[in-house]
């Protein structure tokens, strides 16, 4: 006799699937087409975490992904739920963040017969994932989950999406043998293009690194940081390349980036493309030589002409351009010296006594309460922008923001998968007022769960990121850039099962952030901020 082949559901053979990738955790919020996917992740282990909206799935799967590096999952119910995930994919489609986006479908058996949300999402979530599918059939669940995971997994990493018709998920099928996942292949960069970047290096005075978030993706910041103590080279770090160089280490700036930038010879560009936050390509002079290192070849055409092109592993890339130059202390204690000063020049904000609140005292007083390795998560305009000037990181995956998508709201979801990762470190989410209002409700997603994220908001009541260029540019006129004055938001979050105060004085920040960590409950520190402060911008966004 033989044994029968053992049949599942395909909710079940998706949770296979899913365990088999190492996900612990799914990120959703219930809808009748999903129960069967639920049902299997009650089988096999894997936690199911609901929030009060769709995008703040996708947003917590993102967040995952960005502090463990590993793909996040988010399973969006059919119609509605899949077009309030898509800001969530379509940031990390920009991001480069692995993740998996599981979306329920109207039966395949009654299509085009007017089921409840019935919608073909294919062809509107294509443009912003890598790989946009629907299961045809029972037995083809657990190859394509596996093919959505390899696709998000290999580089450029990002967004997989597959969706699976009721009928298909509810059916039962012969469930196959579990098999390993196999981690993808490395490519190694041109051989011809990294003696080109060696010889330019070997003759580089004034070399610099500028890496960004696929030096993150890539695992490469050990890599990095031997090569930048190898040949004394100034690191500048981006995105989630913040931390992968510590930020108290003798060849990690900040300040003194628009200078070392403008005057390197040699520029070793990790990571990070020349879009608006590097001048598309103008923050280097017109005579550096730009070396362009990624793990793989970029989706766009650079904006300006480089020197070497190397794409593949990152490690194996950056570990070959390793030696020894010209002597660069010179070049080197230049840019320290100017780090220095204008470090000293932002004391006087850090301590400045006004009340409302200049954003820059919020963070004076909040980086005395920070653990070295906090995970400090941006959601807003000006408010967040000084955080970014100021706010240093000391580890890998320590700083998460929108990234160049620029989408408000995503920090409830990234503040609540960081700190189900990593439950013993400190999260803190930084809010503007306005981003509050897109998914503050989330608070009680953090306080069902037992999330003990601490926020802490610049309430100026203005979208100051529109309301100041506004009124710039038309003479002091700005209309839809107003909210409500000392909106207590700190109430909502309260009523929400959270722990929350409002601060009007510097006097009170400092006593107001203690508890707030010490509350063991999702926090929000309400502090009331001046409207007359302006972020002092000098990038182009277009």
């Amino acid at each position: 006799m033989t044994d029968e082949p053992t049949r599942h559901h395909g909710g079940r053979l998706i949770a296979q699937r899913l365990k088999a990738q190492g996900v612990s955790r799914l990120f959703t919020l219930s809808g009748g087409h999903l129960f069967s996917i639920y049902e299997g992740c009650r089988h096999e282990g894997i936690g199911i975490v609901d929030v009060r909206h769709e995008a703040t799935a996708t947003f917590a799967a993102e967040g995952w992904a960005k502090v463990t590096r590993e793909p996040g999952v988010a399973a969006l119910t059919a119609g509605p739920g899949i077009t309030n995930g898509m800001s969530g994919m379509a940031s990390a489609l920009q991001n480069h963040s692995p993740i998996v986006v599981l979306g329920g479908r109207a039966p395949a058996f009654r299509w085009g017969q007017g089921s409840l949300q019935e919608i073909d999402h294919v062809p509107f979530v294509r443009p912003v994932v890598k790989l946009a599918a629907t299961a045809g059939a029972t037995p083809e669940i657990p190859g394509l989950v596996d093919e959505a995971f390899a696709v998000a997994r290999r580089p450029h990493t990002g967004p997989a999406f597959v969706d699976f018709p009721l009928d298909v998920v509810f059916m039962e099928a012969d469930a196959p043998e579990i098999v390993e996942v196999a981690a993808p292949r490395a490519t190694l960069a041109d051989g011809a293009a990294v003696e080109r970047a060696l010889a330019l290096l070997d003759d580089a005075d004034r070399p610099v690194i500028m890496a960004g978030t696929n030096l993150y993706w890539g695992r490469g910041e050990n890599a990095l940081q031997a090569l930048a103590e190898a040949r004394g080279i100034p690191v500048f770090l981006n995105g989630l390349a913040r931390g992968c160089v510590p930020a108290d280490h003798e060849l990690a700036f900040s300040r003194a980036r628009k200078t070392a930038l403008g005057e390197a010879d040699v520029a070793l560009v990790v990571g990070v493309p020349m879009d608006f936050r590097l001048g598309f390509g103008a923050a280097f002079a017109p005579d550096c030589e730009i070396v362009a290192i990624d793990v793989a070849e970029p989706a766009r055409e650079h904006p300006r002409e480089v020197a070497a092109e190397l794409y593949g592993d990152l490690t194996s890339t950056l570990h070959g351009l390793s030696g020894t130059g010209p002597d660069t202390k010179g070049w080197v204690a230049k840019l320290r010296e100017l780090e220095t000063a204008r470090r000293e020049a932002e004391r006087a904000e850090l301590e400045d006594p006004r009340a409302p609140l200049h954003p820059m005292r919020v963070y004076g007083e909040l980086a005395k309460l920070l653990d070295r390795d906090a995970i400090v998560i941006g959601d807003g305009g000006d408010f967040v922008s000084y955080a970014g000037r100021v706010v240093d990181s000391y580890a890998p995956g320590c700083w998460l923001d929108p990234g160049p998508y620029g989408c408000l709201g995503s920090g409830p979801g990234y503040a609540l998968a960081a700190k189900l990762a990593h439950p013993g470190r400190q999260v803190v989410l930084l809010l503007g007022d306005g981003a509050f209002g897109f998914h503050g409700m989330e608070y009680d997603t953090l306080a069902r769960h037992g999330v003990a994220v601490v926020g802490v908001m610049g309430n100026n009541g203005i979208w100051a990121l529109e309301k100041h260029p506004m009124e710039y540019l038309y003479g002091g006129w700005s209309v839809a850039a107003d909210l409500r004055p000392e909106t207590r938001y700190d109430e909502v979050a309260a009523a929400l099962g959270g722990h929350g105060e409002l601060v009007r004085t510097p006097d009170e920040l400092r006593p107001a952030l203690e508890r707030a960590f010490a509350s063991g409950a999702p926090a929000l520190v309400n502090v009331l901020t001046d409207p007359s402060v302006a972020y002092p911008r000098s990038s182009n966004l277009a």
